[in-house]
């Protein structure tokens, strides 16, 4: 399939309300949540919903999620974690006599609490207007009914074929036996009943009865140890966001177990560097750039986890002395070898969406399956795939993201905000895996560094660091010049360019002005979706 870089999309415009996602209909569905007087969490649900259907190996009712929501009355911004917990059976050490070094990723034992319907039901709840069954109109009837597989997403659905053969329960993924084809029309039957009891009966419908036992059935089948009484124990939790101030703008995230805390620690040791004074293909602001991202990786990959269990020295590491002794460690003329975590003194197939609604309220929401169809496991007649977030624990003994039942692992999922003298600036995200901090990174910097608007900055080409390694090689997307290249490599960058997109992230922005109302979408070129906006 043809995708050449350069979008020739125009930030779009409006002011009574917006809503972005990677799929047409979903960002559609949104809008008409807000047209019929919702919230922008009403349409945030809407649209995740949708997209459960219209993107199945990117995200679904068996995953996670996570939410950013500014209140406009009030001026807070809360965080919502609806990630799931680990099965009270499942030990590291049983794990460990099985000769395994690290968690496997398509295996039940990978499976986690699903969160994201609880998740739903509680943003609704706190910040919503509307009932599960009208957000979840749209959704039910595209997967009763029928939807045409989109371009983008259509490649990489058939690129799982041979995944999805393989897979327990998984037929209606494949009609007729084959991947289906963009344009194609699909219907999940299973899927549908699914979501119909969800709209009727609420998260009980998902966590308890029929759908809660296939799911734990089918998990068991397949060797895990999720029962039914883990499902009905979910929980979501509302917590503090964290936050840093860049260039006069406080960038907001969700705090550990997400590793929204990666881009604040490369854009507060960014901060150090006048990378405005540079244009974006520079190889010395890349080069600035890139290191500061490895020594955040640094952290993260020490320090991220369940805090319920493994307390995170959030202060230490956003404070402002924190970030300066990181950023003396760069070498403007040479890669540094890893670098250690720092110490506190005594001691993801992903989608994201947002929307703003009239009133100023604005929600950044991001759901996930992790891999491309999660764990590979449909739960038997319900057409929801089973994610495998629990691939993300360490087995490492006493790591502090080591496995442990009823905990949380490190999540790679992130929904990003912006605020300005306390006031919603803007909501963003860059879905995909290890690359989502660093296209956080990506986009802040080049709208708050270069003045980019929404549609500019997720049109810019990415690097990415591989794997979210220290050491990992560079990954430099189509469109970086050769030249930049040639100087990053002298500088001891093992660099690999790259000439698929999928890998580089896809993201979507809404930004508001303050005393205009005006509200500025971009959504990514990289993917199928939109901005809607009335």
């Amino acid at each position: 399939m043809n995708m050449p870089f350069d979008s020739r999309r125009s930030t779009v415009m409006a002011r009574r309300g917006m809503a972005a996602a990677s799929n047409p209909l979903a960002a559609q569905a949104g809008l008409n949540i807000l047209r019929q007087g919702g919230r922008a969490a009403d349409a945030a649900v809407a649209m995740s919903a949708v997209m459960n259907v219209t993107e199945p190996a990117a995200c679904g009712i068996g995953g996670d999620c996570f939410a950013l929501h500014y209140d406009a009355r009030s001026g807070d911004v809360t965080a919502l974690n609806g990630s799931g917990r680990a099965p009270s059976a499942l030990h590291a050490d049983d794990l460990r006599q099985r000769g395994w070094r690290t968690m496997p990723a398509r295996h039940a034992h990978a499976i986690t609490v699903p969160g994201a319907v609880q998740g739903w039901a509680d943003l609704l709840e706190r910040h919503g207007s509307m009932s599960l069954a009208e957000v979840l109109v749209d959704a039910i009837h595209y997967a009763a009914k029928g939807f045409p597989l989109a371009p983008v997403f259509g490649v990489g659905w058939a690129g799982q074929a041979d995944l999805l053969r393989q897979a327990p329960h998984a037929a209606e993924y494949l009609p007729g036996g084959m991947a289906p084809t963009p344009g194609q029309v699909i219907v999940l039957e299973e899927l549908a009943r699914t979501l119909r009891g969800i709209a009727e009966g609420g998260p009980q419908a998902f966590y308890e009865g029929p759908v809660a036992e296939a799911i734990a059935d089918t998990v068991q089948e397949q060797g895990g140890v999720l029962t039914v009484e883990d499902l009905k124990a979910r929980r979501t939790t509302f917590d503090a966001p964290i936050s840093s101030d860049y260039r006069g703008t406080t960038v907001v995230e969700c705090p550990p177990n997400g590793q929204g805390l990666t881009a604040l620690l490369a854009l507060n040791i960014a901060s150090h560097f006048d990378l405005g004074s540079l244009s974006w293909d520079d190889p010395e602001r890349m080069h600035w750039m890139v290191e500061c991202m490895r020594l955040a990786w640094a952290d993260a990959r020490r320090h991220i986890a369940d805090p319920a269990f493994s307390p995170v020295p959030t202060n230490f590491l956003l404070s402002r002395d924190y970030a300066a002794g990181r950023a003396s460690l760069i070498n403007p003329q040479r890669t540094l070898p890893p670098q250690p975590p720092g110490q506190p003194p005594g001691a993801s197939d992903t989608i994201y969406l947002c929307a703003v609604d009239g009133e100023g309220n604005a929600c950044s929401f991001i759901k996930s399956l992790y891999m491309g169809f999660g764990s590979g496991i449909v739960a038997r007649g319900t057409g929801v795939w089973l994610h495998n977030r629990g691939s993300g624990f360490s087995l490492e003994p006493g790591h502090p993201n080591e496995l442990a039942p009823g905990k949380r692992p490190y999540h790679t999922i992130i929904p990003g905000m912006l605020l300005r003298e306390g006031q919603f600036r803007g909501c963003f995200g860059v879905m995909g895996g290890f690359m989502q901090p660093q296209g956080h990174f990506q986009v802040v910097s080049a709208m708050l560094d270069d003045g980019l608007d929404p549609q500019e900055a997720l049109n810019r080409p990415r690097w990415m660091v591989a794997d979210g390694q220290p050491n990992g090689e560079l990954l430099l997307e189509e469109g970086v010049p050769f030249r930049t290249m040639a100087a990053l490599a002298e500088k001891g960058h093992r660099v690999r360019p790259m000439t698929g997109r999928g890998m580089f992230g896809r993201g979507q922005i809404i930004l508001r002005e303050a005393d205009s109302g005006v509200l500025q979408g971009g959504s990514e070129p990289r993917a199928d979706g939109l901005v809607a906006a009335y």
